[in-house]
């Protein structure tokens, strides 16, 4: 059985029961396995009349949705390649990656969104509002959704690169079988045996490729899955949810953790003084260590202040699950204490979003777990994490080089340096490549940015970009002071290039350096590259500065 056929196995087997729940202004919509099977059968019929067929690509550009995940299925049961794009990438952007996919079709959310890439795109293929892909009756005679060969490609994920030029990411259905099954059993450790299904809640976009593995487990298991279409009310949906897991990036999860001492904090009283001193014997306590009177106070931490915390967070939860980049230590000690679990996972889009995932009951803070079941990992001598195995990408759309390159000598070369320890626990400690993953996942290629600020900026010597495992993006910028007018022409140009790029892209503070980079001073290179890991050491006081305000 393939992985689509267990999936809609399931669909089938809970045909009077809820799969997929949407939250929108506060209300709970459901729909069962056989209503979700009739929303694929609609959408078939539609991709059927359009004349789209299997080995055709086309692009699903629309924010999470049930017919986000009905479209994505009938897409699959057609045989077509489907190209998912981020809604809140800029329009350039997306019409950039749809160039490069040239999909015989876009299947898109809203006009306006379309609108805005005809603009840029002149030879734009037919775009279909999914209004209209559903607005149809479907096929009252459902065929069994296509039959994938291992080889045969599935989806087409556009990832950035070094360069800023995004690369379609294909991968195939032995990908999505093995990585499926490897989450299934993830979560079947965690859970444990029981009847009653899965509550999950869900707010990451379905683009992304450990996000969208998720949707597909959780189709295929017994499960209901919670969307959360609005990031703005994710403490409201998620009571709405009460899930027992879900998928977070670092940014949410230290948003969590700083509002939880914050708001102690302003309570004042006895929780203000106790809460710290609570954290303090936590942590002591994991290195044998701390004093008698902290530790009273952690003990009646437990017993009062922590149920109630766990209780407003979500009083059923399991675990948090954690991916898409580095989450900080003190975060994760964090929510252990409270008696929360966060189960980290570590993957790139080129393996199929996991390549290793936390063991609940043997989880070590500061570490992703060990590798899943049925691949390699290994370092190299410049301590690059290598990967092999049947979750690997079958190649970049249309990119031969670069494929050939990140799979030199038959391992997956992950930019990513690491460590294991002897019990197979890997520790991710730093990127090889320039590339900024931002702690909400988002990838950025400081690159093209760094250009665009300096051309605006004539009088500028360099422009360096920096928020790597931060929660936005800051800058130094080197140039001669003047009459402190060199401040509002920088400010200027960031506004200005800032109108231009997505949210995550954005540049939201900045720092003057007096002396610009150099040879002598050691900040470049002999062939004048910028020594960025120098460069964040020498300002590392001027950049922690820039995190202490308010991004504008």
């Amino acid at each position: 059985m393939t992985f689509l056929e267990a999936i809609f196995e399931r669909l089938q087997g809970s045909a009077n029961g809820p799969v997929l729940r949407e939250i929108r202004d506060g209300q709970v919509v459901p729909v069962t396995g056989g209503e979700l099977l009739t929303l694929v059968q609609k959408a078939r019929t539609f991709l059927a009349a359009a004349d789209l067929r299997a080995g055709d690509r086309c692009a699903l550009l629309a924010p999470n949705s049930i017919r986000w995940a009905a479209t994505d299925l009938a897409l699959m049961a057609e045989g077509i390649i489907v190209v998912p794009l981020y809604p809140r990438q800029s329009p350039a952007e997306l019409a950039g990656m749809l160039q490069d996919a040239t999909p015989a079709r876009i299947l898109c959310s809203d006009a306006s969104m379309a609108h805005e890439i005809q603009k840029h795109w002149d030879a734009t293929p037919p775009i279909t509002l999914l209004d209209t892909v559903f607005g149809g009756e479907g096929n009252p005679s459902p065929t069994r959704p296509y039959r994938h060969a291992d080889a045969q490609a599935v989806t087409i994920v556009y990832t950035s690169g070094t360069s800023g030029e995004p690369k379609g990411v294909v991968l195939n259905a032995a990908n999505l079988t093995h990585i499926l099954g490897c989450t299934q059993a993830g979560l079947d450790r965690l859970m444990g045996s029981r009847a009653e299904p899965d509550r999950i809640f869900h707010y990451t976009p379905f683009c992304f490729a450990a996000s969208w593995i998720l949707l597909l487990t959780a189709l295929a298991r017994n499960s209901i899955l919670t969307l959360s279409t609005d990031l703005l009310k994710l403490s409201v949906d998620l009571k709405l949810a009460a899930p027992h897991y879900f998928l977070n990036v670092p940014t949410l999860l230290e948003r969590v953790r700083t509002k939880i001492e914050e708001t102690t904090q302003n309570r004042g009283g006895l929780a203000a003084r106790i809460f710290p001193r609570a954290q303090r014997a936590y942590l002591a306590r994991r290195n044998n260590q701390g004093a008698l009177l902290d530790s009273l106070c952690l003990s009646l931490a437990k017993g009062v202040m922590f149920p109630a915390i766990r209780k407003s967070i979500g009083p059923s939860l399991r675990a948090l699950i954690c991916g898409s980049a580095p989450l900080a230590v003190e975060t994760q000690l964090f929510f252990m204490m409270l008696g929360i679990p966060v189960l980290q996972v570590y993957g790139l889009t080129e393996t199929t979003g996991i390549c290793t995932m936390d063991d609940p009951p043997h989880v070590e803070p500061g570490r992703v777990g060990r590798a899943i079941s049925g691949i390699e990992m290994t370092v190299d001598d410049n301590g690059e994490i290598l990967v092999r195995g049947p979750n690997i990408f079958s190649g970049y759309w249309q990119r031969p080089v670069e494929t050939a390159k990140a799979l030199e000598g038959g391992w997956f070369h992950t930019g990513d340096q690491g460590e294991v320890d002897a019990s197979g626990n890997w520790r991710i400690t730093g990127r090889l490549k320039n590339l900024i993953i931002l702690n909400s996942g988002h990838n950025i290629a400081p690159e093209p940015i760094e250009q665009a600020l300096a051309a605006r900026l004539p009088e500028v010597q360099q422009v360096v970009l920096l928020g790597n495992q931060r929660s936005f993006l800051t800058a130094l910028v080197t140039t001669a002071p003047t009459n402190g007018s060199e401040h509002g022409q920088i400010r200027s140009a960031i506004q200005a290039v800032n109108a231009g790029l997505p949210h995550y892209k954005q540049v939201r503070a900045f720092h003057v350096v007096p002396e610009p980079f150099s040879i002598e001073n050691g900040l470049l290179t002999t062939n004048g590259k910028l020594k960025r890991d120098a460069i964040a050491a020498r300002f590392a006081a001027e950049i922690e500065q820039l995190y202490q305000k308010k991004p504008a």
